[in-house]
Order: structure tokens, then sequence, then C-alpha cells
């Protein structure tokens, strides 16, 4: 199931669209935003940077949550450490810069797009930069097991640095996915209620019924008390 949304800061009435496909193939985008000009804010997989290359218009910016991620699971992994030896580690050393860019980026959500990108630029950017800075700094020396959570977290950033920095040129654009995120886990949710519901029509059924009821939630409408 693929889910599409308008831009969660951006100053528009919200919609919301599930999307049925078999398969997560690079088609499916492809074909779906074939007429899209603007920003699109997705996971780090290399089928949007492709859509991004090819298609005049389109820009693809990434999720740092995707990095954090990695970090929190590694210091969830560190059962047997010691506080002090967890908070030498890599992952949380990273996880406070990310956190720092987090909890400044969280007082700007009022702000119009314009006032937001000039905050940005004075105080979240200096950050964003020192993070990369370090993060290759620690890459460079080799500290870190290559197979670990933190090494993970560390190649996700370095991958993605171009599309992790998009946000800071464009004041509409989130610092992360995590609208389409809590958008897919009200789907996910009731899963195992349906799982006999097995055929492509049910499927296709229930994206156009959860991208009505999605849409009015996501403007404040009590969806219990939609007349059709």
């Amino acid at each position: 199931m693929w889910v599409h949304l308008t831009g969660e800061l951006s100053p528009v009435p919200k919609i919301v669209v599930y999307e049925y496909q078999k398969t997560r193939h690079s088609d499916h985008p492809k074909e779906y935003y074939k007429n899209f000009k603007g920003v699109l804010m997705t996971d780090g997989l290399e089928q949007y940077h492709k859509l991004a290359r090819e298609q005049e218009g389109l820009i693809n910016a990434n999720c740092l949550a995707h990095a954090r991620r990695h970090f929190t699971n590694a210091i969830k992994a560190m059962k047997d450490r010691s506080q002090e030896g967890i908070k030498a580690s890599v992952a949380y050393k990273a996880l406070l810069r990310i956190g720092t860019i987090y909890d400044l980026e969280g007082n700007l959500k009022n702000l119009s797009a314009e006032e937001r990108l000039k905050e940005r630029a004075t105080s979240i950017k200096p950050l964003v930069e020192e993070y990369f800075a370090w993060i290759k700094e620690v890459f460079r020396q080799g500290i870190v097991l290559p197979k670990s959570e933190t090494a993970k977290g560390i190649a996700y950033s370095l991958n993605q640095e171009e599309y992790l920095k998009v946000f800071l040129s464009d004041g509409e654009v989130p610092i992360d996915d995590s609208a389409s995120e809590r958008a897919l886990r009200n789907f996910t949710i009731g899963r195992k209620n349906w799982m006999t519901i097995n055929t492509v029509r049910g499927a296709q059924a229930s994206a156009i019924i959860y991208s009505i009821t999605e849409t009015a939630r996501a403007n404040g409408l009590n969806v219990y008390y939609i007349i059709f």
C-alpha cells in the first residue's frame, strides 16, 4: 500500500491518498508523479533518486528520522554497557546532534514558510553542517563496526546527505516523512482483522475508503458523522 499526501508544512488543505500496488517497483511512483513538479519527501530508496534524476522539475528530499532510527536501535542494543559507556558511543553523540536539530525545528512549526526558512538558515543549518562534518570524520577514523546499527546510521547519513539537506532550502519541506508513516500506521493497525480479504479489488476498495476517511481526519472532520 503506497501513500501520497500533501506536505505537512504546506499551507493548503490536507489530502491523503492510498494506492494499492502489487510491488514496490519504481514504475509505480514514476507513473503517479509523471506530471508533478516540486519537492517529493521520501525515505532513502534509490527509486526516488532515480525519479528525481530523470524527471525535470522534481526534487527528492529524504527523511532525517531514518538516520536517527538506526542510532536509536544501536543504543537499545547496548544493554550491558554502563551509562558512561553509552554516552561515549558514536550513536549517543549522533542522537544528541540530531536531537538538537529536531528541538529547534519543532519551534518553527507555527511560522510561515518564509520565516521558517530564515530561522533554519541562522540556527539549524550550522548544526546540520557540523553533523555531517562530524559523521565524515567518524567514518574516516573507521572506529565503528561495519555491520552495526551505528554503521547503518552513518552510511545512511553519508549516502543521503544531498537529500537530507533539501529542507534547508525550502520552508515548506519538513525535516522527515513522519507524516506519511503516521498515515500508513492508521492503515496497518487493523490489518490482522482483514487477513481473509485478500483480493486485489478488496485492497483497491480499502485504499479508496481510507483515502476519504484519512483526508477528512487530516482536515479536522469527524469521520463518524460523514454522510454519503
